[in-house]
């Protein structure tokens, strides 16, 4: 749903109008296992999630 990882620094993530902070979400996580299945890193992440998450 709109979001996407940006073209100028892989470690972005832009909205492209129409992503909610779910599809961002959504995003973080396929980039973590992906990266994960291709290289065996876990990822760490540098942001907070505020309010309620249920996956």
């Amino acid at each position: 749903g709109g979001a996407e990882i940006s073209q100028s620094h892989a470690n972005l993530i832009v909205n492209t109008g129409k992503s909610k902070a779910a599809d961002v979400l959504k995003l973080i996580e396929f980039i973590e296992k992906k990266v994960y299945a291709g290289f065996g890193y876990k990822l760490e992440r540098e942001i907070l999630l505020i309010g309620e998450w249920s996956n």
